[in-house]
């Protein structure tokens, strides 16, 4: 983990992906101001910050906030890992809801 913003990863990053530092600004809702305090370590950024980084410079949030220093919050999980996972809770409440169905329709079935 860097102690302090690593500029010349970030900037190289940038420059691999075809990216400039006015386009981070735009995706973070920033001025290039303050994406200048990023980069001199005067500002810090937050998780979704991090996340959005990381979809943009197409590598994972945990290497962006290695890179960003010591204080850069990691995100705890991704959007799309955060739908799937309530998607997949979803269909096991659609199962048991069905399951407890049946043994209502059962139960009805053998009560005189």
């Amino acid at each position: 983990m860097a102690l302090f913003f690593d500029s010349q990863w970030f900037d190289a990053r940038l420059a691999a992906m075809g990216v400039d530092r006015a386009a981070i600004a735009a995706a973070l809702g920033l001025n290039t101001e303050q994406v200048a305090e990023v980069w001199k370590d005067q500002r810090e950024l937050s998780a979704n910050d991090v996340r959005m980084l990381a979809m943009l410079l197409a590598v994972p949030p945990e290497e962006i906030a290695s890179r960003a220093g010591v204080s850069t919050p990691v995100p705890k999980t991704a959007p799309s890992q955060d739908l799937a996972e309530v998607n997949e809770r979803l269909t096991r409440v659609e199962r048991a809801l069905a399951e407890i169905k049946a043994l209502v329709l059962d139960l009805r079935a053998r009560t005189p």
